[in-house]
């Protein structure tokens, strides 16, 4: 009992951690993205209706169907960057990013925004917003915690794609996840050690 209790304290506090965090963002209209334990963004959106509205919806589960596909998984969400904008910029500014992230990690975006013929050259974010306590991000990227969590997403994933919703863009969320779990693979493995380089049944043979 107590162990239950001192488990839900400490959610608790990660909870109110991020709620404080989201108060504090961006709350005028603009481009946003969503980004991992280790900083890298996995999802770029837009909000007319104000960044920090869209975000917490995105964050508490409420109304988005990013997170509703299982296309990102909110365990993983650390940090948040805004990119507050003009109305009639929103739409080229979301492609411009989407590009400019997704050549380097793929994003779980689904669909892929058409890279505008005058696309906005890459400016840093306005604002980057941690929303997970330091010490919780910490645990959370230990390979152990990690990779078992995201193997469980993706067939969380799977799962959707095969009896939900069998989308052309969940495929490509799939894709980047499947892309995602690779790496962490190899994290476990490094943090597991050398593996055997033979054993004296194999010797005898």
């Amino acid at each position: 009992m107590a162990k239950s209790v001192a488990i839900q304290g400490f959610k608790s506090e990660a909870i109110t951690y991020r709620e404080r965090a989201v108060a504090n963002l961006e709350r005028q209209i603009g481009v946003y993205a969503l980004c991992d334990l280790d900083g890298t963004p996995i999802y770029v959106g837009q909000s007319v209706d104000g960044i920090q509205s869209r975000v917490r919806r995105h964050l508490t589960s409420a109304r988005s169907d990013i997170i509703a596909n299982r296309q990102v998984d909110v365990w993983e969400i650390a940090w948040v960057m805004a990119w507050p904008a003009e109305r009639d910029s929103i739409t080229r500014l979301e492609a411009s990013l989407f590009h400019h992230f997704d050549a380097s990690s793929a994003l779980m975006n689904g669909s892929v925004p058409i890279l505008p013929s005058d696309p906005i050259p890459f400016t840093r974010a306005a604002q980057i917003l941690q929303v997970m306590p330091s010490a919780e991000i910490d645990r959370r990227r230990e390979p152990s915690a990690r990779l078992p969590r995201q193997i469980e997403h993706y067939g969380r994933l799977v799962d959707h794609y095969l009896n939900v919703k069998s989308s052309a863009e969940l495929r490509v969320s799939m894709e980047a996840h499947f892309a995602r779990l690779t790496k962490y693979h190899l994290r476990f493995l490094e943090q597991a050690g050398p593996a055997p380089s033979g054993s004296d049944d194999a010797k005898e043979q």
